[in-house]
């Protein structure tokens, strides 16, 4: 379906160049963007090569399994159906953690495969669970410690200082996380 948007915008924007004469701009800003969506990719794919080769030491260094240790029993009082062994609980985690560090992309399919787990532990397939309804809530508010995507984005634009953000967004992702938390167990009382 997204496919068919996606067409539907690109024929329409066509069809608008050609009828209001403007089809040389168009064509010059495709082959700009895709200029620019080349430097940008080759720009961020340091940036992710740096903070993937960190979380590589950190993860070696024992320091990942020290952070997890020390956040299992906010999780485990969060997740109380969900047992601590389970590797749903595991992967809740590392989704978490990859979040705290701003590795958006990496956090992904650890998160598609917590919810694969918290859904092999839900006993009615037809519906989430409380613990799925939760982790997703966490999981799109993402408290992050180091936005480190956006400071990419913001040095790949030329920013004079792209870290400046991590204050106001560690605000914001910890007030949103609080607020997903907090609506989610009122409402589970309801539905």
């Amino acid at each position: 379906m997204v496919n068919i948007v996606w067409l539907i915008l690109i024929i329409g924007g066509f069809l608008a160049a050609i009828f209001s004469g403007k089809v040389e701009a168009v064509t010059q800003a495709a082959f700009d963007s895709a200029k620019y969506a080349v430097e940008l990719g080759f720009s961020l794919m340091g940036i992710y090569i740096l903070w993937l080769g960190l979380m590589r030491v950190a993860q070696k260094a024992g320091l990942i399994k020290a952070f997890s240790a020390g956040i299992a029993p906010v999780l485990r009082a969060l997740f109380p159906e969900v047992p601590s062994s389970s590797p749903a609980m595991g992967a809740i985690c590392m989704n978490i953690i990859a979040n705290m560090l701003g590795l958006g992309n990496a956090a992904t399919p650890l998160g598609l495969n917590a919810m694969k787990e918290l859904n092999k532990l839900n006993p009615d397939k037809t519906a989430p669970s409380d613990a799925m309804c939760l982790f997703m809530a966490i999981n799109t508010a993402s408290v992050q410690l180091i936005p480190a995507t956006v400071i990419a984005l913001r040095s790949a634009a030329g920013s004079a200082n792209p870290a400046e953000i991590v204050g106001t967004t560690l605000a914001a992702t910890f007030i949103s996380a609080s607020t997903a938390i907090t609506a989610s167990k009122i409402l589970k009382r309801f539905f």
